[in-house]
């Protein structure tokens, strides 16, 4: 009974459900945003500030500009480069839909590049078979956490002068060629709004080094407002402000703030758990025949934000979603990160050319993979006891279902 998966009539693994994410909050957490609270300064203010300081401090970027959310961010990292109507932006397929929903916000034109299915990230091939003379920008996705082939992207970038703008939301402590990500691009943006290695419940942050770029991103945040004389076309006074753009409501609060200084603090000790969580999944793993890994880029360092594999399902009698609910069953919470962003309905009503494909796929590596995907749990509050009740699940019921 021990080896029989509970969902064919055995004991499952836990007896409580394991979560696939979860917040690691402690009292500094607590006390940081409370001191806010006590201070009656609850919006934009002095603490956004000094997490904008912090980000420039971490991640190396000259500029920080904290958002309400990681969408937010990329919807500003657009308007600043000036993407809008008709123009073209490339980005990948495996993501969440505000990855391109921002690209409909200017007017533009979504296009997808296929993966390439050793790394899950978007394929530099891909892209440059995508470029267009309408293309004005790429929106790369550091998938998991795993690091992009940036310096292939740079090179087409700077060949059709494009401006790159990093989802770093997987990313926060991630590096490349031995530079923190978020110093390296154009335009990158980051979120804060799932448990990760810096959570404050929704927000987000995008990072330059350009002060043009800065202060394009500052005045859309803040509606379009302008509240620097040296920056306004008719100051009358000290009470002068003006709209120079339009813009959005996209402020960071005080409490968020707070509360983003104190978990950005210790993002590299959970980034270290979750490398050595990550790190006994790969071992027991490897060389699974029903387990495809994706290949980690060997010039960066990955964040883990999370656990992903691909099934091979060749190999086994059940198919994924049977092997999911198995899991379930387990007490082992699990996911599936990403429905290919083409394939959501909207998109599919919304009547693109190259989404209203009737014989071919748009980009058949992902819409293959996503087929074969599972996320595991991971965060840097699992136990060692946790990780290993993953493990015992996932082989438990991989072995039961393997075809003889």
């Amino acid at each position: 009974m021990k080896n029989k998966p509970a969902v064919a009539g055995g004991r499952p693994v836990r007896e409580k459900v394991l979560p696939m994410a979860k917040s690691v909050l402690n009292d500094n957490d607590i006390n940081a945003v409370t001191e806010v609270l006590r201070g009656g300064k609850l919006g934009s203010g002095e603490a956004v500030s000094l997490f904008e300081q912090a980000m420039t401090a971490y991640t190396g970027a000259r500029y920080a500009v904290a958002v309400s959310s990681g969408a937010a961010g990329l919807h500003i990292a657009l308007m600043s480069a000036a993407v809008g109507h008709m123009e073209e932006v490339i980005t990948s397929p495996l993501t969440h839909p505000s990855t391109s929903n921002c690209i409909l916000y200017q007017g533009g034109i979504h296009t997808f590049a296929d993966i390439d299915p050793a790394t899950f990230n978007i394929d530099p091939e891909m892209v440059a078979m995508k470029i267009s003379d309408r293309t004005k920008a790429l929106i790369p996705v550091h998938y998991a956490g795993n690091p992009c082939q940036l310096d292939a992207l740079q090179e087409l970038a700077r060949a059709k002068d494009l401006v790159i703008i990093e989802d770093a939301a997987h990313a926060l402590g991630g590096e490349y060629e031995g530079q923190k990500i978020g110093s390296i691009s154009d335009l990158t943006v980051f979120s804060f709004s799932s448990p990760q290695n810096c959570y404050t419940g929704e927000g987000g942050m995008v990072t330059t080094d350009s002060e043009e770029l800065y202060q394009w991103l500052t005045m859309f945040r803040e509606n379009g407002m302008i509240y620097d004389s040296q920056r306004q076309v008719k100051p009358e006074g000290p009470w002068t402000v003006e709209m120079q753009d339009r813009g959005y409501n996209y402020r960071m609060t005080g409490m968020q703030a707070a509360l983003g200084v104190s978990q950005l603090s210790r993002a590299d000790g959970f980034i270290g758990r979750r490398a050595n969580i990550a790190g006994r999944y790969n071992r027991a793993f490897s060389g699974h025949p029903a387990i495809f890994l994706p290949e980690q880029n060997s010039r960066g360092r990955s964040t883990w934000h999370y656990y992903v594999m691909a099934l091979r399902t060749e190999y086994l009698k059940v198919s994924r979603r049977e092997i999911f609910d198995a899991l379930q069953t387990e007490n082992i919470e699990v996911g599936v990160h990403y429905l290919p962003v083409f394939l959501h309905p909207y998109y599919l009503w919304i009547g693109h050319p190259d989404i209203c494909t009737l014989d071919t796929s748009l980009c058949p590596k992902a819409e293959d993979l996503y087929h074969k995907l599972l996320t595991l749990p991971l965060y840097p509050a699992m136990t060692d006891n946790d990780a290993e009740d993953v493990i015992e699940a996932v082989l438990k019921v991989l072995n039961y279902f393997l075809r003889a």
